[in-house]
């Protein structure tokens, strides 16, 4: 089989692949249009963000077989017709789930305990004790939306610390012995904290906003590794100088476009505000980003287009 490769991936793809007999080919810059004219020749397509693969890519992979997508989400690609087309979808949210589980923690644990503004005041020659003091997670309820890969990752990492862990998710039944599944009015009522583990969707998209933040009982602290576009900014910022919002840790943001190019061109208030706001955590969409992760994600890969074709 022939396989295109849009973005630079594990080199293990590459090489696995060679071993199991397919033809690999590499294009890293052609537009969409131009892959469009050339992919009716391939069996096979590896792809990260890089562009969305719609009814119009579809209609011209005449022969695809079979897509693998580095990551977790399948936002930018129709998947819905992508089965009726007969194509086999691989994503790999197993290969990062560990990786995301990690960063959470790390996030959340930074942000109550003021790690990021101490380091920079005490760079600077200040040395602010009680304007520093943090937050014990002992004896939080982690309220976990999304009980998939990474919501039941975040939730072992949890396991050593003295909370209570409840989670809200759309299907019935993922509760587990880390985590006891709720409605969401208990969710709202219960949690000190909240971290979302949600695909973009729509019914995900822009679900964290002033009503939902409003409903909960207490005020918490957000943290988001999921998909930017689940929160309102605008309304976020509302929550956070109201104090109902303690703080947020977010690695993902509602203004990113699918290959995050130009973040910075863009301007809006609210954005301006976080960045300055002491008691928000911002970085790159990294939660899944490290260096073990990027060969488990293609590892992942190869390991389920094997099973399917091999």
């Amino acid at each position: 089989m022939k396989v295109l490769h849009l973005d630079i991936n594990h080199p293990l793809l590459l090489e696995q692949f060679t071993h199991l007999g397919f033809e690999n080919h590499e294009d890293y810059t052609a537009t969409k249009e131009e892959i469009e004219k050339k992919i009716h020749l391939y069996d096979g397509v590896i792809i990260r963000s890089r562009f969305t693969l719609d009814q119009q890519f579809f209609d011209k992979a005449t022969n695809l077989k079979f897509i693998g997508r580095l990551g977790a989400g399948l936002e930018n690609i129709d998947a819905e017709y992508a089965k009726q087309k007969n194509v086999f979808l691989a994503s790999a949210p197993e290969g990062n789930r560990n990786a995301v589980g990690e960063h959470t923690l790390g996030m959340l644990l930074s942000l109550m305990n003021k790690m990021t503004k101490a380091n920079r005041e005490v760079k600077k020659g200040k040395w602010d004790r009680e304007g520093n003091r943090g937050v014990e997670l002992d004896g939080k309820t982690v309220g976990i939306i999304g009980y998939g890969n990474m919501g039941k990752a975040f939730a072992q990492k949890l396991k050593g610390f003295n909370v209570e862990i409840i989670c809200y998710d759309i299907v019935g039944g993922v509760g587990d012995d880390s985590a006891r599944q709720v409605g969401i009015m208990e969710f709202q009522q219960r949690s000190d904290i909240v971290s979302l583990h949600v695909p973009q969707t729509e019914l995900t998209t822009g679900m964290v906003n002033s009503k939902f933040i409003n409903a909960f009982h207490k005020p918490f602290w957000l943290i988001n590794t999921a998909r930017g576009k689940c929160v309102v900014t605008k309304d976020l910022v509302t929550g956070l100088k109201s104090e109902k919002i303690l703080g947020a840790g977010l690695d993902v943001l509602e203004y990113e476009k699918k290959s995050f190019e130009n973040m910075f061109a863009q301007k809006p208030k609210a954005f301006k505000y976080l960045r300055k706001a002491k008691n928000v955590l911002l970085t790159p969409h990294v939660a899944g980003w490290t260096i073990e992760s990027k060969e488990k994600l293609a590892q992942t890969i190869v390991d389920k287009i094997k099973a399917r074709f091999c």
